[in-house]
């Protein structure tokens, strides 16, 4: 017998950095209400731990959601207008649809079985519930999963009540073998050991470990917090400060349950124990939204009362106390708060009457980033300087935010849509632009520089969309008003622009004329040049103009001269494509491949898109019909996922799609055409440009490129997880500690080239069937 394929877990499950204590009774009761009920909601009070459970459900959960487990963290969205965007970006849907947020998430979801963790969803209650009930209605295949201290109040929804972490009764035996057994404890002496670990227990200790873990109420945060100071004290003096400081607040907050007030108590006892410099870091820090960089915290966090040199030393400190967090990253140091932390800081910033100023010091910030990565494009580090805006991704949105809804920010508002340009139209995010562009726009009736340029930018994102009309009126608007301020630059974009306007719906003489036009009047604004000549050079393509190749090559060269690599990408496929239809396949291979192994440093879908459509079509032409046909189920997958078709690109393109579909019906055999469709729309986008590069790469499946790569103990390893044993339990059974399980599990996921533990278990499924 022949082996199947893998099941492709897909999923952006974070992997944990600490272990997971206990919840095992919960993790199963959830899984059995997520096999009998459509939306399950995770509640309880603050700090107990709603989150890590969704986690950990969700990563036990994997191999019954071949489609994927997908975490979408709502606790930096701040406007309910933006719940479905967030999900549509967590879920890796490209947006450059011209169709509704919510359009798009039916059509991709309708045939899926998969599961949505919706995370924090008490501050955007309304506009959850009713994309979920929206969501459940229409694609049968979906189980939603939320976290929320308030109901979602759907019919069918199925609550669970979160509850702290166990502890003895007060008729239990206390001994430090038997607290072994309970959570509490456990999670305590684990988090202590961490921070401390030499911290030996006596049995005299262990009554102390529960009366701590009695004043905490089990709550997994407080617990967090509490430990940390076990850095600096003993148990017995952190059970004195809880003691004192929970007698003196209680009846400070009495309307809220006595949960409540242990948590909001023991926060306001971890600021009290900060400095009065680190408690003003603190607070500043609660104006990022999604974590931030060290340079980003020194730029907008410090002033005359906190002096830039001494930010380091502060963060520093506030990780030893548990209220910020390092996150792994392979760039610049990042941190990130818990979202209870930081809005408990954004209270007291609140309160000191700060929060105005930082929403503009943190814009301010925002915008220059952008602009700096902007003004660099045509250079080196494109590719990271795209990254570096999507890993800000939660930043850019709470500062246009806050721009858009602040009448003084107007201008910053349009200066940041302009800024952002290539994030909108080279990295996947049109349908943020639009969103963004049309707003900015709003906010601004008064003809200033920033305005001009956000017109032109506004003009660029709807001609990507399709939406030539709305383009044109903002091209016009922007052409009137960058002759009005002299704005020599605007007015080469509208140029160009409306050389794409023209050449979009097919009418190629008045386009070619707009682009030659364009690249006369502009030749010193490389900008400007290096967007026209490969749109120019398609044109002449298309045209039977034999100066196609040439411009081409022109626009390879001044890419080059730039070290420039977006627009060469697309000169490149230009060439490709003249070549192409002057019947030259070895060259036209050799160019569009080369322009599609640019593509991979970007997340420029459409660009990927349509070489390796033109890849098919070569292939085709040259005979290859079962490759040209796994092109093709390949490339109309990505053309599905990002709600679009190569018939918005022009008449002569969608010609050609036309003709080779036709080739290939004519040539292969139905069963055979089908077969290899299959095959292609199974792959993934990384995947699909890797057999368009290489067609021989996936001769084996990646299961056997990987299962050589783990040793004895991580395949032992590897196995405990897809049983659904958590890393401490692992342990116990191979006799390892807890950090060795960690580092073990660590080395697997990064051999496979994974990010959780559902496509481990997956993998591990998936050898037992093929062996």
């Amino acid at each position: 017998m022949g082996r199947s394929r893998p099941t492709r877990v897909v999923g952006n499950l974070p992997f944990a950095v600490t272990s997971f204590v206990g919840r095992q009774r919960e993790i199963r009761e959830v899984r059995e209400l997520l096999a009998s009920a459509r939306l399950v909601t995770l509640t309880g009070v603050g700090g107990v731990g709603k989150t890590r459970l969704a986690n950990e459900v969700a990563a036990a959960s994997g191999r019954s959601f071949p489609d994927g487990v997908w975490l979408v963290d709502l606790s930096g969205v701040g406007d309910a207008d933006l719940v479905a965007q967030t999900v549509l970006t967590s879920l890796a849907i490209v947006d450059v649809s011209n169709r509704s947020i919510e359009e798009q998430l039916i059509e991709h979801l309708a045939d899926l079985q998969a599961l949505i963790v919706l995370d924090n969803c008490e501050h955007l209650i309304d506009a959850c519930s009713a994309l979920c009930n929206l969501l459940l209605r229409s694609c049968a295949g979906l189980r939603i999963l939320t976290t929320s201290r308030e109901l979602l109040g759907l019919a069918g929804e199925h609550v669970y009540t979160v509850p702290t972490l166990s502890m003895p009764s007060p008729y239990d035996p206390v001994t430090l073998g038997a607290l072994a057994a309970y959570d509490a404890p456990t999670m305590l002496v684990e988090r202590a050991r961490a921070v401390r670990p030499d911290l030996t227990l006596t049995e005299r200790d262990a009554d102390v470990l529960v009366r701590v873990c009695e004043r905490l109420d089990g709550i997994p945060l407080a617990i967090e917090l509490a430990a940390s100071r076990l850095r600096s004290l003993s148990l017995s003096a952190v059970l004195d400060r809880l003691e004192d400081r929970f007698m003196l607040l209680a009846g400070s907050i009495r309307a809220a349950v006595p949960r409540q007030r242990t948590l909001r108590a023991l926060i306001d006892w971890s600021y009290e124990l900060c400095r009065p410099t680190e408690q003003l870091l603190w607070e500043r820090l609660s104006v990022f939204s999604g974590g931030f960089t060290l340079a980003a915290a020194e730029g907008v966090c410090a002033g005359p009362d906190l002096p830039r040199e001494c930010i380091l030393d502060l963060i520093d400190h506030l990780v030893a106390q548990s209220i910020l967090a390092p996150v792994p990253t392979d760039g610049p140091p990042r941190y990130r708060m818990l979202e209870t932390i930081r809005e408990y800081g954004w209270h007291r910033l609140t309160e000191r009457d700060e929060t105005d100023a930082m929403c503009k010091r943190h814009c301010d910030h925002y915008l220059a980033l952008a602009e700096r990565l902007a003004g660099a494009w045509n250079g080196p580090g494109q590719a990271a300087g795209l990254a570096e805006l999507r890993a800000e991704f939660d930043n850019l949105q709470a500062a246009l935010d806050w721009a858009t809804s602040t009448p003084t920010a107007a201008r910053e508002a349009l200066a940041l849509v302009t800024a952002l340009r290539y994030h909108w139209c080279a990295d996947g995010f049109l349908g943020e632009g639009r969103r963004w562009t049309d707003r900015a726009l709003r906010v601004s009736d008064d003809i200033c520089p920033e305005l001009v340029s956000a017109l032109w930018v506004t003009g660029w994102v709807r001609l990507l969309l399709g939406d030539i009309e709305g383009a044109t009126e903002a091209l016009d608007q922007c052409a009137a008003g960058a002759a009005a301020i002299g704005d020599r630059h605007s007015l080469g974009w509208v140029s160009c622009l409306r050389g794409t306007a023209e050449a979009f719906p097919g009418r190629l003489a008045p386009a070619i004329a707009a682009f030659e036009q364009t690249v006369a009047d502009y030749s010193d604004d490389d900008d400007v040049v290096c967007m026209t000549l490969f749109q120019l050079a398609m044109a002449q393509a298309h045209a039977g103009d034999r100066r196609a190749g040439a411009t081409a090559r022109r626009g390879i060269e001044l890419a080059d001269q730039q070290d420039e690599r977006w627009t060469k990408s697309y000169s490149l496929w230009a060439l490709g494509y003249d070549q192409y239809v002057r019947g030259d396949y070895d060259m036209a291979v050799e160019s569009t491949r080369a322009a599609l192994k640019i593509q991979r440093e970007f997340n420029d879908h459409v660009g990927a898109a349509l070489m390796m459509e033109l890849l098919a079509w070569i292939a085709a032409a040259r005979g290859e019909y079962h490759h040209a046909a796994r092109l093709m189920g390949a490339v109309g997958s990505v053309w599905r996922r990002i709600g679009t078709s190569i018939t918005a690109f022009g008449p002569q393109l969608d010609a050609q799609h036309s003709a080779c579909e036709r080739t290939l019906t004519q040539s292969l055999r139905q069963a055979e055409q089908r077969a290899e469709t299959a095959r292609g729309a199974a792959l993934d986008h990384a995947q699909a440009i890797r057999y368009a590069l290489d067609p021989s790469q996936t001769a084996q499946e990646p299961d056997e490129q990987h299962d050589s790569k783990l040793t004895t103990r991580e395949r032992q390893v590897a196995e405990f997880v897809a049983q659904g044993l958590s890393n401490r339990q692992i342990a116990a059974r191979l006799v390892l500690s807890p950090r060795t399980v960690d580092r073990h599990l660590e080395n697997i996921l990064c051999k496979l080239g994974y990010s959780s533990r559902a496509q481990i278990a997956a993998w591990t499924a998936h050898s037992h069937r093929v062996q």
